[in-house]
C-alpha cells in the first residue's frame, strides 16, 4: 500500500494589475515582493502559476524571494468561470443579476472553465504520495481561489460566488490523510501595509 502524506497548498491571487491587465502596477509588484518575503521561511518546493501575465509576473517576483524553487506554468491555474449555477441554486432576488454578470465574461472562460476547474482540483488538492508533507504555492485568480476554498469546505458548487480574495492575500489549505481539508488561513493580508490591502474591490468589501 502506497504511503500518503499531507499537502499544504498556499494560494494567492496575483498582485494588482494594470487597467488592461497586461502587467502589474507598481503596487502589484510591491504586493508580490512582500508576499515573497513572508514565505521565505515556508518549506515551499514549487510555485505554480496561471498562464496570464499578471499571474506569471507575480510568481516570478515571489520566486525571487525563494531561491531554487521552480516556477511551473499551469493552464488549470488560469482565469476562468469554474461553474455557472442554474437559476434554482441562486437567491431569487439576485439570480438574474448574477447570471447576467457571468454571461458577460468571454465565451472561452465560460465554456472551458468547468473542465479546467476539475483539472485544478485533481492537480492541486488532496494528499500526496510518500512519507513527507508537501508545501506548494499556487498563484492564480480570484475565481479559482473561491472554487478551491468552496471545495475544501465541501460547500455547494455555487458557493464559489461571493468568496472574494485580495491581491497577494494568502490562503492556506491542508489536505491530510484520513481527515477533511482544513482551511488554515483565508485571505490573510498581515504582510501588506494598509494601503495595499483590498485593491480592486469596491468599498463595501473592505474590512
Amino acid at each position: 500500500m502506497t504511503a500518503t502524506a499531507a499537502r499544504y497548498l498556499y494560494v494567492t491571487r496575483h498582485g494588482e494589475a494594470s487597467v488592461d491587465e497586461s502587467t502589474l502596477t507598481d503596487d502589484g509588484r510591491r504586493q508580490a515582493a512582500l508576499l515573497g518575503e513572508r514565505l521565505r521561511e515556508a518549506p515551499i518546493t514549487a510555485i505554480h502559476h496561471g498562464p496570464l501575465a499578471r499571474a506569471e509576473q507575480t510568481a516570478r517576483l515571489i520566486g525571487e524571494q525563494l531561491p531554487g524553487v521552480p516556477l511551473l506554468r499551469s493552464e488549470p491555474a488560469g482565469d476562468y468561470i469554474p461553474y455557472i449555477p442554474p437559476r434554482e441554486e441562486l437567491p431569487a432576488e439576485s439570480a438574474d443579476e448574477t447570471l447576467a454578470r457571468l454571461a458577460g465574461f468571454p465565451a472561452a472562460e465560460r465554456e472551458l472553465g468547468p473542465g479546467l476547474a476539475e483539472k485544478a482540483l485533481a492537480r492541486f488538492t488532496g494528499t500526496v504520495e510518500g512519507d513527507e508533507p508537501r508545501h506548494e504555492l499556487l498563484v492564480t485568480h480570484n475565481f479559482l481561489v473561491g472554487w478551491l476554498v468552496r471545495a475544501a469546505l465541501d460547500a455547494p458548487k455555487s458557493r464559489w460566488l461571493g468568496l472574494n480574495h485580495t491581491n497577494a492575500g494568502l490562503t492556506v489549505i491542508r489536505y491530510a490523510p484520513g481527515r477533511p481539508p482544513a482551511l488554515l488561513l483565508y485571505n490573510d493580508t498581515g504582510h501588506l501595509p494598509a494601503e495595499l490591502r483590498w485593491t480592486g474591490f469596491p468599498p463595501e468589501l473592505h474590512v
